[in-house]
């Protein structure tokens, strides 16, 4: 009766580390996006502004189309490729967040 207490308590701690772990990566994932999207905004807005300042001081209207042209071609090229470092670590914190699963799962399938 003693040994089985034991061993289901032994259980528990292992299922609490596993989570812990799991919860600490994933915080850490999570922390690095946050920081990732507000250095984007930071970025976007300054660039926005600029391309505000340059539309405002065109002297002509083809320039103005000009600088718009540029400003949208360079926002959606700098979103498309944020949207893919934030896939890419998304994909990375799915993976460190399993990581701790992986020897558990390994047990369960032999």
């Amino acid at each position: 009766m003693m040994s089985n207490f034991e061993e289901m308590q032994k259980l528990s701690k292992e299922n609490m580390d596993l989570a812990m772990e799991t919860f600490g990566s994933m915080n850490k994932g999570f922390q690095a996006i946050a920081a990732e999207v507000v250095d984007y905004q930071k970025k976007s807005f300054e660039d926005g502004s600029a391309a505000v300042e340059k539309l405002v001081a065109s002297k002509s209207l083809d320039k103005a189309f000009e600088a718009q042209a540029d400003y949208f071609k360079t926002a959606y090229e700098g979103f498309v490729g944020e949207m893919t470092k934030i896939g890419e670590m998304m994909t990375d914190l799915s993976k460190d967040a399993y990581k701790p699963y992986e020897g558990v799962l390994g047990k369960m399938a032999k």
